[in-house]
């Protein structure tokens, strides 16, 4: 990969860190047990419940998505970034720039 797409590359998964970090905290706040200040009906209740698994499942996506983008950051001046990890060919420069953390091509995810 050529030096100059390596530092943009960098510039782009920090503020992808970034964003990332601030999602993760946001779902964090919602995702904690309020408090019962007000009775809530059953259905209300039930709603309630349904939306904190929501949310729990995009804290984990955004807790994984961090996980690999600092995982990319460690890795991009490494001789091998941007290889596939199953069949070991440049991943497209394209999906790079799209999911930096990305470790395998497109037809190796099939």
């Amino acid at each position: 990969m050529v030096e100059l797409n390596k530092i943009e590359l960098k510039k782009k998964i920090e503020t992808e860190i970034q964003k990332t970090r601030i999602k993760v905290a946001e779902y964090r706040e919602l995702t904690r047990p309020i408090e019962p200040e007000n009775a809530i009906g059953r259905i209300s209740r039930m709603d309630a419940i349904n939306n904190k698994s929501v949310i729990e499942a995009a804290l984990r996506k955004a807790v994984e998505k961090l996980d690999n983008l600092n995982l990319a950051l460690i890795k991009v001046d490494d001789d091998d970034f941007g290889l596939c990890i199953h069949c070991h060919k440049q991943i497209p420069l394209g999906r790079i720039l799209i999911m930096p953390h990305a470790r395998s091509c497109v037809s190796c995810l099939r």
